[in-house]
């Protein structure tokens, strides 16, 4: 049955550490996501993708200043053209993405990615929105079952959340469907990378969350429903059957593994 809704995208493309990132300096540019990988600037790469999936209207950029997507001449003619939108950066993930809700007149339900996933593709980002709109969340984070990662490259070392129903690997990718869901939102006000960061865990989800984390007591699922009850609202996990969803480029390694992917593909 064919599908009407739409939602907004926003993209997250500040840097944090601009040209000293690692990524941003094998090219010696001020932004990791302004790298050339496989023959294109790899935001405009994520901007085509999401561009291309059938549940999205408007497309928001979160970065410092509109001269930074002005730079690639692509992303400059897409803003002329009104096909995608420059809102500015916070100090950290939370206040970009608050400042954009702020800024977006419509931006009810708002799928939220970020400018360094190079391997996300149009038919991951339509998988993600049709989960959405049968479930209806207030918010929802996509993940990748282990197992599928290790099907497609076993010989790959990942750092997988380990709960009692598997490993899981984060996508990346992320849905707020209301105002409320902003709650799920401060979590990231430090930044991300919670699975290297046990510390942060512990603040941004409690003792009782850490406990169960740790030594696997619970599914993904009962996670999810301890956390929509110490935030009052209603969050679900997303399975992705996606072995590239989540790859992102943090690092040279990262950029060399995604390019020879994107390469391969094209190939195909």
């Amino acid at each position: 049955m064919a599908n009407n809704k739409k939602a907004t995208a926003l993209i997250l493309a500040a840097s944090r550490r601009g040209p000293n990132d690692a990524v941003a300096q094998i090219q010696n540019i001020s932004h990791k996501c302004l790298v050339v990988i496989d023959g294109m600037v790899m935001l405009e790469r994520v901007v085509r993708e999401i561009q291309g999936a059938r549940d999205i209207s408007d497309i928001y950029v979160s970065i410092e200043t509109r001269d930074l997507l002005e730079s690639v001449p692509a992303l400059k003619e897409m803003l002329d053209k009104g096909e995608i939108h420059y809102t500015p950066s916070g100090d950290n993930l939370f206040t970009s993405v608050k400042s954009a809700i702020e800024d977006i007149q419509s931006p009810w339900p708002l799928v939220i990615s970020t400018g360094d996933n190079a391997l996300h593709t149009s038919d991951m980002i339509d998988h993600f929105t049709n989960e959405i709109f049968s479930i209806n969340p207030d918010a929802a984070i996509a993940m990748t079952p282990s197992s599928v990662i290790l099907e497609a490259y076993p010989d790959g070392k990942r750092a997988f959340h380990e709960l009692k129903d598997g490993g899981w690997s984060s996508c990346n990718l992320y849905a707020l469907t209301t105002n409320n869901a902003l709650t799920a939102a401060k979590v990231f006000e430090g930044g991300g990378q919670f699975g290297k960061r046990p510390k942060r865990i512990l603040k941004a989800f409690g003792l009782m969350f850490m406990i169960l984390y740790k030594f696997r007591l619970s599914s993904s699922k009962q996670l999810t429903d301890i956390l929509s009850k110490r935030w009052g609202l209603d969050l679900k996990l997303v399975s992705m059957p996606y072995a590239d969803a989540p790859i992102d480029v943090d690092n040279p390694g990262d950029f060399d593994r995604t390019e020879a992917i994107l390469k391969k593909r094209r190939g195909a």
